[in-house]
């Protein structure tokens, strides 16, 4: 079986010696052909015994045995497959040069170009990239096809013909069907709608599509994401989406170079491959998120991808070519627009999409958020009837946030446990009502968001803004001890309820302003002046932060002082500055939602916000008694009406409330 072992044994049988004769003799040559182990092989050695000495030998010659027949075993197998390996790629490779010889078929590098020849067939290719395409076709030519080379000149025309130079797809020019797909899609959202409009009329006057770049900023739920989507469909363009939110790595945008391993394009080259036009939507979401990392900072990446100005010649680290994207609609969408850095923020047409009011709601539940949720829980027809009065109860005690995201959750809920007992009781009907709400969707979250339901002397509502949309605060103040009749030490002023540095600047500036406002009224009241008071905004887990509230924490000051409430279901914002003017503010229609949610009737508001209310439609703002001021003395005649009927009265009061400060009399009453 082995040859080696046959020359061995024919080499000691022509010399002439006797071994085979000899039983010892015979052992040690069996045991030395073998390749055992040294311990075995010792263990020959050391053995006296002969039929012992020739047993041990007869065991490592079965063991060398074994694996020879193995060894050979293997061997033909491996043969055997090679042999047919060998075989079958002899006849492909004479069969190749048959069909090259015959002009059937061309070898790899030639079927290569030609594919990618195809590709440029019916584009219509800027002579700049045409000329990159030649040059990389001609490398290509003198390059082997195992080099590493190859593979990376391969990849780079793959993508530069993969690109739809000059291909559009054809967009939709008729506004009817454009108005209808959005108004099927989405409830309100009338800004965003005739922002949409105008562009597809600018576009059929002009006979030409330009894209622009739209910023849609708003509290979570309310829609943005999903808009985007119909409006795509609304003017028939390929629709991609991607997220910027924690994005680090500028490559992800502007592409690697190409020399790096797994080198790719960015993002908005992907997106023209894939979309196959020119003139896709891409909706660039969270782009208040987005990070900054040692790879760079994406932000400033975005600057030349969102300029108008720019973006027709765009250029790709990874293609090294420029890209017109003149004609892409970008839409970008934001919780907040501080975040988001100037530069960036003003290469971008911000629109706001705020929150809902109930009555939104209610309509957005019925037509949307039910017929979806019956298709998500199997529970088809009218077999769940959630009545009117129970779709109130949960947005109102439930759902306050100003988007819908939550409402829809809740009403999943219900269907999913009118599911449960539908397949469990077998029931037939099950109609939800205020009564048994609570079995569905457990206890109110909500019960109100007054805290007073009057407020009494030295607390003033506030209106306020945050990501979730809009909501009321009370400003709080107290005083801390008595003042005595020989107090003359300057007053002093605690503020609590985690408040962030603007805020406490704006209470620094409110109690210096209410301090001048009080000594301005002969006599002068010195109350502020020496008082050592405590002013506390509720909720003071939640970090506070902004301008807004300067009237509102003026007006508390002011109560506190006179010992006098203000006006009951009143609520007010606006920043006042040092003189007492009142500047404008901010989230007019989310505030405005916020203080007709807990029942005010009247409130207070900059007179340069009276525009962005007079936006706002009539169901918002329908009984509410509304007053837009320029300076502090507008609001106090309104927050203290007494004042405003009666002035001599008011100065005689609190002639007497200083004299009674002075003489120890006065005490704070709840």
């Amino acid at each position: 079986m082995n040859p080696l072992y046959r020359q061995n044994l024919a080499q000691i049988i022509q010399a002439g010696q006797r071994i085979i004769d000899n039983p010892v003799y015979i052992g040690d040559l069996g045991a030395a052909l073998t390749a055992g182990e040294p311990e075995e092989l010792q263990q020959v050695l050391e053995e006296t015994n002969i039929p012992r000495r020739l047993m041990l030998s007869l065991s490592l010659l079965k063991k060398e045995y074994e694996l020879s027949k193995l060894q050979q075993k293997i061997s033909r197998e491996v043969e055997e497959k090679v042999k047919k390996q060998h075989r079958e790629y002899m006849l492909r490779e004479q069969l190749k040069i048959i069909k090259k010889e015959l002009g059937l078929e061309k070898d790899d590098k030639d079927a290569i170009v030609e594919k990618f020849r195809n590709r440029l067939k019916g584009l219509l290719v800027p002579q700049h990239v045409m000329d990159v395409i030649d040059e990389e076709f001609s490398k290509l030519s003198f390059l082997d096809n195992h080099s590493s080379e190859f593979n990376v000149t391969r990849n780079y025309l793959d993508w530069l013909t993969s690109m739809p130079w000059g291909k559009s797809s054809e967009e939709n020019f008729d506004l009817d069907y454009a108005r209808s797909i959005l108004e099927r899609d989405h409830y309100g959202m009338e800004d965003v709608k005739n922002r949409i409009l105008e562009f597809t009329a600018v576009s059929i006057l002009k006979k030409t599509t330009q894209g622009k770049i739209l910023c849609f900023y708003g509290p979570p739920g309310v829609g943005k994401t999903s808009i985007a989507k119909s409006i795509a469909k609304a003017l028939n363009r390929e629709y991609f989406r991607f997220s910027v939110g924690g994005m680090t790595d500028v490559a992800e945008i502007k592409g690697h170079r190409r020399t790096y391993i797994g080198a790719m394009p960015g993002k908005i080259i992907q997106c023209l491959k894939k979309t196959k036009t020119e003139n896709p939507l891409i909706l660039i979401d969270e782009v208040d998120k987005i990070g900054k990392g040692y790879q760079g900072d994406p932000a400033s990446a975005l600057l030349e991808l969102l300029d108008p100005e720019q973006n027709a010649n765009f250029l790709d680290h990874y293609l090294d070519v420029t890209v017109d994207l003149s004609k892409v609609l970008f839409i970008c969408t934001a919780n907040i627009t501080e975040t988001i850095p100037e530069p960036l923020r003003d290469r971008m047409e911000m629109i706001d999409v705020s929150g809902y009011v109930a009555e939104e709601k209610m309509n957005i539940a019925k037509s949307y958020l039910v017929p979806q949720a019956q298709n998500n829980s199997g529970v088809l027809g009218d077999v769940v009837d959630i009545n009117d009065e129970a779709m109130r109860l949960l947005i109102k005690c439930y759902c306050r946030e100003s988007g819908v995201r939550n409402l829809q959750k809740q009403i999943e809920k219900v269907y999913r446990k009118a599911a449960f007992k539908i397949v469990n009781e077998n029931i037939q009907k099950i109609t939800v009502s205020p009564d048994n709400l609570s079995d569905f969707v457990g206890k109110p979250l909500f019960t109100t968001e007054k805290m007073y339901e009057q407020t009494p002397a030295g607390i003033v509502m506030g209106l306020a803004w945050t990501a979730m949309g809009g909501s009321t605060l009370y400003i709080e103040t107290c005083l801390k001890r008595p003042l005595l009749e020989n107090d003359k030490e300057p007053g002093s002023l605690e503020t609590t309820g985690n408040l962030g540095q603007v805020m406490k600047e704006s209470i620094q500036l409110a109690f210096t302003f209410a301090k001048s406002f009080m000594a301005d009224k002969p006599p002068n009241d010195k109350f502020l002046q020496h008082a050592h008071l405590h002013l506390h905004i509720p909720e003071g887990a939640i970090p506070k932060d902004g301008p807004s509230a300067g009237c509102t924490i003026v007006s508390a000051l002011l109560s506190l002082a006179m010992n006098r409430p203000v006006r009951q279901n009143i609520a007010m914002t606006g920043e006042i500055s040092l003189t007492g003017n009142i500047l404008p503010v901010g989230g007019i229609k989310e505030k405005t939602i916020a203080a007709k949610r807990v029942g005010v009737d009247c409130i207070i508001l900059p007179a340069e916000n009276q525009k962005d209310y007079s936006d706002l439609p009539s169901f918002i703002t329908e009984g509410l008694e509304v007053h837009f001021v320029n300076h502090y003395r507008d609001v106090f005649h309104i927050a203290f009406p007494q004042s405003s009927h009666d002035d001599n009265q008011w100065l005689t009061s609190l002639t007497d409330r200083s004299t009674d400060i002075l003489n120890g009399r006065w005490k704070l009453t709840p």
